[in-house]
């Protein structure tokens, strides 16, 4: 069928409503040119409904990625929010899709006589929408996944009064210590690098070509070597924000600092429901940093929603399982039905309910959801779990054992690093869901530790964050530690895949949580220290907070190893600047964990204090 398009003019824009077949069919479409305070227009539409008769809330995305046109209709348009008759809003945010002005990613607050940033574009926009948008009822929410969640986020500081509710899912938070570009300093050159292919070529430029000449990922990285070569090799001067921006910060200096949108998420006045994924291969870090950030330096209400997703998995399909794990309750439609349209109907369409729990948490292992009060809850229990190397490198939940100490050890080579996937000959893409995949195949390489406890002989629920205290010694004088905590299934396992294959899940190895950390910064992110060569080096950090359960019959188990290829960058083993080094620089090292007497490394777990378990004493 073909649209009718019918040219109108609305308080003095351009604008086009259009039929369409289907939900387009059911809605208005309008187009703005929006001015800002300093003259730029934001190209912005609006789907009105057709049979709206009253007054109806305003939903809208602010966009890097294109904000449609008259064939899109309305994206992400929930059954419920189609039927409660919300209109829906899309903006190109400055300096890309239709939008004037010049891109800058993650823009910066605003200091001194600059007059712009995305909170005062996001103020001017509500502001107009609210008197120009026919059947707006004066209630605006903003919401969006990954950058666009960036921009729901920054959208609530200094927020206009018709700003009601924001809903930032999966936010672009940091770039340096936990989202998309770097993970505590370490860069994430895979998606980073494939990433900036293609989004930061500047307006009018010309794209490179990159000849992969058909090679895995794994090996694609690794033949083009240190990361200045990737412009010499690939990029060739086309992407600026590579060399200028990426590579030219390899600290947390102020640039990232700017850039940080927990740090500056501070005076804002509407209802916030964070949104992230337990298994977000890009921005966990973000929704449960910006959540928390919230609570220290707002007043306003405040919630968090963390189920067993992947990117953005929140937003569509039944949320059953992800890879080969089934979560046996559809998380993600429970999501949309019974938290954010409830939350919306709330706080836009002024309903009188009860506001969500403040966190909805789910519980991977057992798979069920949980209301607490606050995240992570307060009250919580250490258990401490101690690497052993007594009778086999194993798990010991007694901080008695190995009083003498030792030490186990492995070769970090760059020139053939350890995967972050089982089938790294033929990846040429990282997949959606790698953060739950099975390890088992790291478990036989001799450049990776893996400890394991006994079955255990009752469940163990874990809550929280989670403390890596290592004890290291090194030839170099830098290293990166990644350290995986997996949940291994028993040899006789009755449980079976997702899919259509359902196959069995005996010996899986579930990854729970993993990250890596780059040594040099365990003491500032700011100012890196060397290590001294043979000298027992401590290295704590954080993992991301989950909530989990190790079912009876279950180990646990740790992996410790030195390089996460190609997801993460390849260290040099060597003390300096990463960002530029050569190919030269690149050396094998020593790499020890020390475990027992005054150098014990060790996990730190959370447990709610009335479901404490430590199987050191069953």
């Amino acid at each position: 069928m073909f649209a009718t398009l019918l040219a109108t003019t609305h308080f003095g824009i351009a604008t086009m409503a259009v039929q369409r077949p289907n939900i387009r069919d059911q809605y208005d479409y309008f187009e703005y040119n929006i001015p800002m305070r300093d003259g730029v227009k934001l190209y912005t539409i609006a789907w009105v409904p057709k049979t709206l008769k009253g007054n109806s809330p305003m939903l809208m995305e602010r966009t890097c990625y294109g904000a449609g046109g008259p064939s899109t209709g309305p994206r992400r348009s929930t059954p419920q929010l189609v039927n409660a008759n919300y209109i829906f809003v899309y903006q190109d945010v400055r300096g890309k899709g239709k939008s004037d002005g010049d891109f800058v990613n993650v823009r910066p607050m605003r200091k001194g006589n600059e007059k712009i940033d995305e909170t005062t574009d996001t103020y001017d926009t509500v502001d107009y929408l609210v008197k120009n948008v026919p059947h707006n009822n004066g209630n605006i929410g903003l919401w969006g996944i990954s950058y666009p969640g960036f921009y729901a986020g920054i959208g609530a500081v200094n927020n206009h009064p018709a700003l009601k509710a924001v809903s930032p899912g999966a936010p672009v938070s940091d770039w340096f210590l936990g989202d998309d570009v770097h993970h505590n300093g370490a860069l994430f050159l895979q998606e980073t690098f494939d990433f900036c292919s293609g989004f930061d070529v500047p307006r009018g430029g010309e794209r490179p070509v990159i000849d992969r000449a058909g090679k895995s990922a794994y090996q694609f990285y690794l033949d083009t070597g240190a990361l200045p070569n990737f412009d010499k090799m690939h990029y060739k001067g086309l992407i600026p924000y590579w060399n200028n921006e990426v590579l030219a910060h390899d600290t947390y200096d102020q640039y990232w600092k700017d850039r940080s949108l927990p740090r500056n998420f501070k005076n804002v006045k509407c209802a916030v429901l964070t949104v992230g994924g337990f298994f977000d291969k890009e921005d966990l870090w973000g929704a449960l940093n910006l959540y928390q950030a919230g609570e220290k330096q707002n007043k306003t209400d405040n919630f968090i929603v963390m189920g067993p997703w992947l990117h953005g998995g929140f937003a569509g399909g039944t949320g059953a399982s992800l890879g080969q794990v089934k979560f046996g309750v559809n998380t993600a439609e429970y999501f949309r039905e019974k938290i954010e349209f409830p939350f919306f109907e709330k706080y836009l369409n002024n309903k009188n309910i009860p506001a969500p729990a403040e966190a909805n948490i789910f519980e991977t292992g057992v798979n069920k959801w949980h209301q607490f009060s606050e995240w992570p809850p307060k009250g919580l229990k250490e258990l401490n779990a101690f690497f052993s190397d007594d009778n086999g490198k194993r798990v010991s939940f007694r901080s008695d054992f190995g009083n003498t100490g030792g030490a186990n050890s492995y070769i970090s080579d760059p020139t053939n690093p350890t995967p972050y996937l089982e089938d790294y000959i033929n990846s040429k893409r990282a997949p959606g869901d790698w953060l739950i995949h099975n390890q088992l195949f790291a478990s036989k390489r001799n450049d990776v530790l893996t400890y394991r406890s006994e079955p255990l002989k009752t469940d163990v629920q874990i809550v929280g964050k989670i403390s890596a205290d290592l004890w290291i010694k090194t030839t170099g004088t830098d290293c990166d530690l990644v350290v995986k905590v997996i949940d291994e299934y028993p040899t006789d396992s009755t449980e079976t895949t997702a899919g259509a294959t359902s196959e069995s899940m005996a010996n899986f190895q579930m990854m729970v949580r993993s990250d890596i950390f780059r040594a040099k910064f365990r003491n500032s992110f700011e100012k890196p220290t060397p290590i001294k060569p043979g000298e027992a080096t401590r290295v704590k950090f954080d993992l991301n907070e989950t909530m989990h359960t190790f079912r009876k019959g279950h180990r646990i188990m740790f992996q410790v190893q030195s390089s996460w290829f190609p997801i993460a960058d390849r260290n040099p083993n060597q003390f300096m600047n990463i960002h530029q080094a050569k190919d030269s620089d690149f050396k094998k090292a020593t790499i020890s964990l020390l475990w027992g007497g005054k150098n014990a490394s060790k996990v730190t777990f959370r447990q709610l204090s009335s479901n404490s378990t430590n199987p050191a004493n069953l």
